[in-house]
């Protein structure tokens, strides 16, 4: 079968590699739909810090069941799934005390172990979500998805909140649904008005483009002065995250999403002067299947975020097109159909 493979830093292709068999207790899927994540491209160019080499990319998915045991699941071939691509160790502290999501020894699909980006993959049968109505492009969202919804739950986002999301690439957009589908004030900030417009559109109150705006400035017009009540840093950034400091009230919440691998260099005293709550998010285990629901039922509309997808044939040029992105990309995937 073919893979996309990337061999280290900045070298990419798509290259023949034995297909997959199941062993006891997985399925064969075969895949029809991947989303690039930002992480992906990280690794491309080599600014993913938890990355290693060679790697298969991917862990946003769509697929089909080709072959199955007999489970407690109710999966069958032919059903259209995704899955959870997280594999934790099951015996560190924060696996035995139910947050599997942070394992010490957490493996991403993607970044730690090989990926999504292939014509067909094995997957526990335990890792497998049944994707119930949704159509095939738009499944393959639910993940993005679910780390910013876990985001937004753990940092405590309550109804009528002031919330600032910073960064809308596709994890910030999928925040501010995140936060609007609690009841919140949501602004988003960012310096392509591209984004910012798409933000508008998925329910965003109000943007600050970055360019133009002095951040701390328009956050103190917006709230008379107090600061947000919370800062999503969406953009992993040094620059972004002293941002949303400065951005959050006193007594406020940071909600970090993204990775990065450049250092920031701040006075802690300005945590412990405002009283900060400062939340680090990973990963999601649990919210596939509401989210399913909630984006079956028509009460959420995530598929605006597809603004490109590219054949197979064409995923180098689709990692291309974001690794060089002027921000009119958002979500783009590639078909294996």
């Amino acid at each position: 079968m073919k893979a996309v493979h990337i061999t280290g830093p900045g070298t990419i292709a798509i290259v023949d590699i034995p297909a997959p068999k199941p062993k006891s207790g997985e399925a064969l899927l075969k895949i029809l739909y991947c989303g690039i994540c930002g992480s992906d491209v990280q690794t491309y160019t080599g600014n993913q810090p938890f990355a290693s080499y060679p790697r298969i990319p991917g862990h946003e998915f769509s697929a089909r069941i080709e072959a199955i045991g007999t489970n407690d699941r109710g999966l069958t071939e032919g059903m259209i799934v995704t899955a959870v691509p997280y594999f934790n160790c099951g015996a560190c502290h924060p696996c035995r005390t139910g947050r599997k999501n942070c394992c010490e020894k957490n493996e991403t699909m993607g970044v730690q172990r090989d990926g999504c980006f292939a014509e067909y993959i094995v997957m526990p049968v335990d890792h497998i979500i049944d994707g119930k109505s949704l159509s095939p492009k738009t499944l393959s969202l639910i993940e993005p998805f679910s780390i910013s919804a876990h985001a937004i739950s753990r940092g405590g986002v309550r109804a009528n909140d002031n919330v600032l999301v910073i960064g809308t690439g596709p994890i910030g957009m999928f925040a501010v649904i995140a936060a609007k589908r609690i009841g919140a004030r949501v602004h988003a900030a960012d310096v392509f008005d591209d984004r910012l417009s798409m933000a508008r559109s998925l329910g965003a109150d109000g943007v600050i483009n970055t360019k133009n705006d002095v951040l701390k400035e328009r956050v103190a017009a917006l709230t008379d002065g107090a600061g947000m009540d919370v800062c999503v840093e969406a953009a992993g950034l040094p620059e972004t995250f002293l941002a949303a400091i400065d951005a959050a009230a006193f007594s406020g919440t940071l909600i970090l999403i993204c990775n990065g691998k450049r250092e920031t260099t701040f006075n802690h005293s300005i945590l412990l002067k405002k009283e900060l709550s400062v939340f680090g998010s990973r990963n999601s285990l649990n919210d596939f299947p509401p989210l399913i629901d909630a984006v079956a039922s028509g009460r959420t509309v995530i598929d605006r975020l597809i603004t490109d997808v590219y054949p197979f044939s064409d995923a180098v040029s689709a990692f291309e097109r974001l690794r060089n992105n002027d921000g009119s990309t958002a979500k783009v995937l590639v078909s294996f159909e």
